[in-house]
């Protein structure tokens, strides 16, 4: 029942993917493509500057300001009047970069906090405990990033 229920929400994107490339004989594979450049069809993409920020530094507390803990390289922080809170991202850059875990990152975060500098087309991306947590962030390209809305979400974020 699970899988024909998540093959019943993919197929709005495939119409969509097959429409925005007509002719076309793959539309799950367009829908792959699509995502793996980082665009989904309809989706809003959004052009910014992201920095970094850390627990330890001045002003960052346990919390994000839904009130649900922060996730280390999960967290954003945006300005709500350009990305709305509660918004799940998809940010191809971040792509592979390691986890805490040791893990690779799959490229989604979650909008979940603001910040007093964080205005206009910036997010703020949260990396964990003290300074060191920016290490595998900080050969990314922060200056000009994209993000896509790929969806929203009820509560707090998964952990």
């Amino acid at each position: 029942m699970r899988r024909r229920l998540a093959a019943l929400a993919v197929i709005p994107f495939i119409a969509a993917s097959s429409n925005a490339h007509a002719g076309s004989n793959d539309p799950v594979g367009d829908l792959i493509t699509s995502v793996m450049a980082g665009k989904l069809p309809g989706a809003p993409v959004f052009n910014l500057k992201a920095t970094l920020y850390h627990a330890g530094a001045k002003g960052v507390g346990a919390l994000d300001s839904l009130g649900c803990k922060v996730v280390a390289m999960r967290t954003v922080a945006v300005d709500k009047n350009v990305i709305p809170r509660r918004t799940v991202l998809f940010i191809k850059e971040t792509v592979g970069v390691k986890m805490p875990d040791g893990k690779l990152h799959d490229g989604y975060w979650y909008a979940t906090d603001v910040g007093g500098a964080i205005k206009g087309e910036r997010i703020d991306l949260y990396t964990g405990q003290g300074a060191a947590s920016m290490k595998p962030v900080k050969n990314l390209s922060l200056a000009k990033i994209s993000a896509v809305k790929v969806g929203t979400f009820k509560g707090c974020p998964p952990a």
